[in-house]
């Protein structure tokens, strides 16, 4: 099946959005989303019979650049993520008007397109154009869409660009010097090139350049948490639950393969980073006032440990690491849509002005209560199954690590916890809050869903994923 068509159906998706105009915008956008999550499960179905799901195409001769792409199972979870979050954001955001409406939905779907081709892109410098195309669309939804001080907005999006770009740069350095290498830009030929252990090191922290602040890991965070509140929620939701994932998924796919000795060196350092991510957001997400920025720096603390699965070399810290990618991307889009849901009524994202909603709102309570509990791993919800799986890899390496990392469990509890307590809970509120909408109940009924089903039943992920992690450990282990 020819995957570039997923890409087509974006790319055309985006440029009807845009000439449907302001009133139909939004369904246009609905329409070519849900397209797209059809090809994707077709993608998946075909890699199931056994098909071949890549493109191949000579680009340009000198240097020699092909329009590769190739989809293995970590690639089709990664655009299944994709392809399911992306119509459920579009849906959730029919609740807001916005002005120029039919930019904002098409930019959403050109964002959708850059990310896809990232996850799909077997030559570097053509993963190096979709990863840098991608940064595009999301920088004018936040700076143009975006709430909050028109100033204050500007500085923290420009900040985010710039530290973006900058890391980025350092990667295309790299690529360029492995072209070198190898002749070529293809995956598998980088694979192969043969790099000293100096070369390695040099090349491996250009790679962790770019994907630690797109993750971010500590200390590369600090761009995060102001874009996070300052972009219109949608904004944060494609950032939180889709973005982030392109250095996650980066370092499996590119980073560790081409520099494993590198990678095995430098190991008690980057699974220390991703810990300390982990401490650090949940202990600041503590002491914040600001609804969206404690969910900000919650996913901080999230995805520290699952950059520290990533970095501990064994299959069950890659398993339990794309585990929690997915898982991470539905229940932190859950939590910033009801954080919306509130925003809306309230027109505050202040904890101290909110309060006594469960009184007026019980259906919303209800499902609120369920996205918390999945934030903070309870079991039978699709957080606890790959958190479990990734401080059980720690475990394997070093006790500590674990329990280290198993401090998210612990301080999530009670940050999360004590916010749905100010939040929702104590005395009726004077302001009306109606409970939720058919649509606003519909996207986090869809949420909770597919947490409960994975968290109870994430044989097919496994599945799908496990062949994929084997043989980036093989190319790692250098073993044939």
């Amino acid at each position: 099946m020819n995957v570039s068509l997923l890409l087509i159906i974006l790319l055309v998706g985006a440029f009807a959005t845009y000439f449907a105009g302001d009133k139909l915008a939004s369904k246009v956008a609905l329409l070519f989303s849900l397209v797209a999550l059809g090809i994707s499960i077709a993608l998946l179905n075909a890699y199931n019979s056994g098909e071949n799901i890549s493109f191949f195409k000579f680009w340009i001769n000198k240097p020699v650049v092909s329009f590769s792409l190739t989809a293995d199972g970590l690639s089709l979870i990664m655009l299944l993520l994709t392809s399911s979050l992306t119509p459920l954001i579009i849906y959730s955001s029919f609740g807001n008007e916005y002005k120029n409406a039919k930019s904002f939905y098409a930019l959403i779907l050109f964002m959708s397109f850059a990310m896809t081709g990232t996850f799909l892109a077997s030559d570097g410098l053509l993963y190096y154009i979709f990863w840098e195309l991608a940064l595009i669309p999301i920088y004018f939804i936040a700076l143009i869409w975006g709430n909050g001080d028109v100033e204050e907005r500007k500085k923290a999006v420009v900040k985010f660009f710039i530290y973006t770009l900058a890391g980025s740069l350092f990667m295309l350095i790299a690529f360029v010097y492995l072209y070198q290498k190898a002749g070529s830009f293809l995956l598998q030929d980088l694979y192969q090139a043969e790099l000293s252990q100096m070369e390695q090191f040099w090349i491996f922290w250009a790679f962790f350049l770019a994907y630690a602040i797109k993750i971010p890991i500590i200390p590369f965070h600090t761009w995060q948490a102001k874009v996070y509140q300052k972009a219109p929620t949608v904004g944060t939701m494609l950032l939180s639950g889709i973005m982030l994932k392109m250095g996650l998924y980066s370092v499996l796919r590119w980073q560790l393969p081409i520099t494993p000795i590198a990678s095995k060196t430098y190991l008690p350092i980057l699974i220390g980073l991703g810990i300390a991510g982990v401490i650090y957001g949940s202990i600041v997400a503590l002491r914040q006032k600001d609804l969206k920025k404690l969910l900000a720096y919650s996913s901080l603390a999230h995805v520290g440990l699952i950059a520290a699965g990533c970095y501990t070399l064994n299959i069950d810290g890659l398993r339990g690491a794309v585990l929690q990618m997915i898982s991470h991307g539905f229940v932190v889009v859950g939590l910033f849509f009801a954080a919306e849901i509130i925003y809306r009524r309230f027109d505050t994202r202040v904890i101290a002005e909110m309060g006594g909603i469960r009184s007026q709102a019980p259906k919303f309570a209800s499902l609120f209560m369920i996205l918390v509990l999945a934030s903070v791993a309870l079991p039978t919800t699709f957080n606890f199954v790959g958190e479990f799986t990734v401080l059980y890899s720690l475990y394997q390496i070093n006790v500590w690590f674990a329990v280290l990392g198993g401090t998210t469990i612990i301080l999530g509890a009670y940050y999360m916890l004590k916010m749905y307590q100010q939040v929702m809970l104590g005395e009726t509120n004077t302001k009306v809050f109606a409970d939720v909408t058919f649509h606003e109940t519909f996207v986090l009924v869809i949420i909770i869903a597919v947490i409960f089903f994975f968290g109870m039943y994430p044989r097919p992920i496994n599945e799908l994923i496990t062949p994929s992690l084997d043989q980036i450990l093989r190319t790692l282990y250098k073993i044939q």
